[in-house]
């Protein structure tokens, strides 16, 4: 019987239980969320109805809206809706219908989850307190499951993307992934249950429709099981990735350094790694890197000094056998990147000024502003704090020297030292800022084009 195997499933993988949780049920009044409300009264559970009103539909959404009002009073509960002008959200943010509608769904359930309230059953649903924790129950079915799946598959994804709907994901719950659709439309007749239909359920506009319309008919009539054996799949690839993320995690804890907001990565150890390409995904994932950038991530391991690459939030620069990955907000990271044609640059000991000059000009005698032959540097500079073992040619030297050293002779002290700054031109140090430049890259009478540094 669904009702008992709707009981032992919810308490199974949620710990729920009438006398301890207070539950938001998202129903949007089709048969699916109509089944929900029913086995959660029957289970003897207190919740509240929360009704997502996306405006898509014209009148058909009003009646969905007044639909799911009458639900909550067929079964005394309280219904909490909410209106979008998803087409507007939609707009402004640059997304697709469907992509909007799910972000201002969980976007609103996130909102009621966080913020207490009394319900009309004289609960306060807060996660401080035993009494009752508010979790929101989406109605998604095994039928559902599949077709994520399948989604996922044709579309191409990692091994996360296999595992299909989880049944729970934060304070969001999915109590009914048990059970196919055949056996919730059986219930629903079996209990006399009347809900309302969506009209864009019929087309196949929709991926998820040409999969439930076309692709699983078909798939049925060649192997009668699949329902089942994509089940069992999703089942299996979840124990896979559990397995698959401890080896990913241990790979990740020996290969990466972080060191304040930046990560490092040695390279040579890293391209010795296998599977390489599957490893380097699964590490800049977490930076905003897409699965379809890795084959150049895998050709930056071979570039040259300074080569970089970039997400929305993050780059991958080449700094000698290390790849650095950094934010890519200058005043947030230790390792800048300066490119080409750059005029400022805030960093967190101030802000450089760049600017390229024609005019014969002589060298500034000022410490905070470096004047250096435009021809002898090459692009992308690198701006990084000073690290031991740092050595530049002073200007007016001939012989290299440590930093180490040249501080030493400046009188530091080991505060002042930590607050220095140097600019890198194919690792060799350009300017150890606010102090010297390095002597290679002096003006000299041959000088057509100067680049002036200025900090502020």
């Amino acid at each position: 019987m669904l009702l008992e195997r709707f009981k032992k499933y919810i308490t199974d993988n949620f710990g729920l239980s009438p006398t301890h949780h207070h539950l938001l049920l998202a129903v949007s009044g089709g048969i699916d969320s109509v089944v929900m409300v029913n086995l959660f009264a029957k289970a003897g559970f207190n919740f509240t109805i929360a009704h997502c009103n996306f405006q898509l539909r014209g009148a058909e959404s009003a009646r969905d809206e007044a639909f799911v009002r009458q639900l909550g009073t067929t079964y005394n509960k309280e219904v909490l809706v909410k209106q979008f002008d998803t087409k507007a959200y939609a707009t402004n943010n640059k997304l697709s219908i469907q992509v909007a509608a799910r972000a201002l769904r969980y976007g609103w359930f996130k909102e009621l989850v966080d913020r207490p309230q009394t319900t009309n059953d004289g609960l306060t649903w807060t996660v401080d307190r035993g009494l009752c924790t508010a979790f929101v129950a989406t109605a998604h079915h095994a039928d559902d499951n599949i077709e994520t799946l399948l989604m996922h598959f044709f579309r191409g994804c990692g091994i996360s993307g296999l595992h299909g709907i989880l049944p729970k994901q934060g304070p969001i719950i999915r109590p009914l992934l048990f059970a196919k659709r055949a056996e919730i439309l059986a219930y629903a007749a079996e209990q006399n249950l009347t809900w309302v239909e969506d009209s864009s359920n019929a087309t196949d506009k929709y991926s998820r429709n040409y999969i439930r319309h076309q692709i699983m008919p078909l798939m049925q009539s060649i192997y009668p099981k699949v329902d089942d054996n994509l089940l069992g799949n999703i089942e299996r690839f979840k124990e896979v990735e559990m397995v698959y993320n401890q080896t990913i995690n241990s790979i990740k804890t020996k290969l990466l350094a972080v060191k304040g907001n930046e990560t490092h990565l040695p390279i040579l150890k890293l391209k010795k790694q296998q599977p390489l390409r599957s490893i380097v995904y699964e590490i800049v994932k977490d930076f905003g890197f897409e699965a379809t950038q890795v084959d150049e991530v895998l050709k930056l391991l071979d570039a040259s000094n300074g080569s970089f690459m970039a997400s929305a939030t993050h780059r991958l620069i080449v700094n000698r056998n290390w790849l650095i990955i950094a934010p890519k907000q200058a005043e947030e990271a230790t390792n800048v990147l300066i490119e080409a044609g750059t005029n400022e640059v805030v960093f967190s000991a101030g802000k450089l000024v760049f600017e390229l000059l024609t005019a014969d000009r002589k060298p500034s005698t000022d410490n905070t502003i470096a004047t250096i032959d435009a021809a002898t540097i090459s692009f992308p500079l690198l701006l990084r704090p000073y690290k031991t073992g740092d050595y530049f040619y002073p200007l007016g030297m001939a012989k290299k020297k440590k930093l180490s050293k040249f501080f030493i002779d400046l009188k530091l002290s080991k505060t002042e030292k930590e607050h220095i700054w140097v600019i890198e031109s194919d690792k060799r140090i350009v300017w150890v800022i606010g102090h010297r430049i390095d002597n290679r890259f002096k003006l000299k009478p041959s000088t057509k084009n100067i680049l002036t540094i200025s900090l502020g």
